[in-house]
């Protein structure tokens, strides 16, 4: 097969995570007999301070001509601390989603044996969790009409049928393809675009009738992955609460540095790390490059290389086993590895 991937390595720790990432892909390919070209773009920080536009209309054109995308991280806290700013690097993500309409976020949520003692819950809640968090990726607040002044401010939580018939019908897919359990999570007690989305909900839900389908308040639901992760299988919400649960379910793994995602719609899907660009560690070498190997997985998985896809999983099973780790996930007394090197050991792996 032949692959023609644009890279987008972003600001603070993406360029070092995407490296490791593009190393990755090189050993499997090269294992497999791919063919596989690189395209770099800039986008986020990195691209305002170089043409003023954190998703510039190369950058675009970049991801439109390419089969997938491997995207790092964006975020500075120049802009994090500059509430004033009219330009900021988030804008330039949120950009990137709408305009290849990549309206499904697909984020496994998965515990690793040797990591359990990491998690903040118990091991007895936690071993064996294993669910997939679908967050609606182009509507709600986030592109909602918005305004601010100095006495108010406020942003439209505005949905239509058709995206909210469209991501649910991806939960469904997928609870299809997992245990048959889809949970719709909402604020329906509260909200109206919740209420609509329930409201669909229970009208599409006959279609799929070998799906268990229930409903839960987001407030709920947040409580929930703690007490009890291994309740869930499929869950589906809005952008927003989305978010949210997200980065609470990489809680249950014991770090946001072991969790990828995959983000699909109208155009070029993209793959990337959950976590932001943690701008602190830029340039130590410290940066798990995990995430972003397991977005690589679920990258040749989307293209229907699943042997590829196993392959890199089982690289980084095995350096997770061997104690090749960074230091936030390392077991106490054991050997420093940096972001290179636990890349080249698992590079090593997938070449042996």
């Amino acid at each position: 097969m032949k692959l023609r991937i644009a890279v987008l390595p972003g600001d603070g720790i993406g360029p070092e995570i995407s490296a490791v990432g593009v190393d990755v892909m090189n050993a499997v390919c090269r294992k497999f007999g791919h063919e596989v070209s690189y395209d770099y773009a800039i986008c986020g920080a990195d691209a305002i301070d170089k043409v003023g536009d954190p998703f510039p209309e190369d950058t675009f054109q970049t991801c439109m001509a390419a089969d997938a995308v491997l995207f790092s991280a964006v975020g500075d806290p120049k802009f994090d601390n500059n509430p004033t700013a009219k330009v900021r690097p988030e804008q330039g993500l949120l950009a990137m989603r709408k305009k290849l309409g990549l309206y499904a976020n697909i984020r496994p949520v998965q515990t690793f044996k040797c990591l359990l003692h990491k998690s903040p819950l118990r091991r007895e809640l936690v071993e064996d969790a294993d669910f997939i968090c679908i967050r609606e990726l182009t509507g709600g607040m986030y592109f909602g009409e918005k305004y601010q002044d100095n006495d108010k401010a406020f942003d439209t939580n505005y949905y239509t049928r058709p995206e909210i018939e469209r991501i649910l019908k991806v939960g469904y897919e997928y609870a299809m393809k997992r245990g048959k359990h889809l949970t719709v999570v909402d604020k329906a007690n509260v909200l109206a675009s919740s209420r609509l989305w329930r409201q669909i909900a229970q009208e599409m839900a006959p279609r799929w009738p070998e799906v268990t389908t229930d409903y839960m308040y987001v407030d709920n639901a947040a409580m929930r992955m703690i007490q009890e992760p291994k309740f869930f299988d499929v869950m589906v919400t809005e952008n927003t609460f989305g978010d949210i649960l997200t980065d609470e379910g990489s809680c249950i793994s014991g770090s946001m540095g072991l969790l990828p995602s995959a983000s699909v719609g109208e155009h070029t899907p993209v793959f990337e790390p959950i976590h932001g660009s943690w701008p602190q560690a830029k340039g130590l070498d410290i940066a798990n490059p995990l995430a972003q190997i397991l977005s690589v997985a679920m990258l040749f998985e989307y293209f229907g290389l699943q042997a590829e896809g196993s392959l890199v999983r089982d690289a980084v099973d095995a350096s997770l086993d061997a104690n090749v780790r960074t230091p936030e996930i390392q077991i106490e007394g054991g050997a420093k590895f940096g972001t290179k090197a636990v890349g080249q050991w698992i590079v090593d792996f997938i070449k042996s």
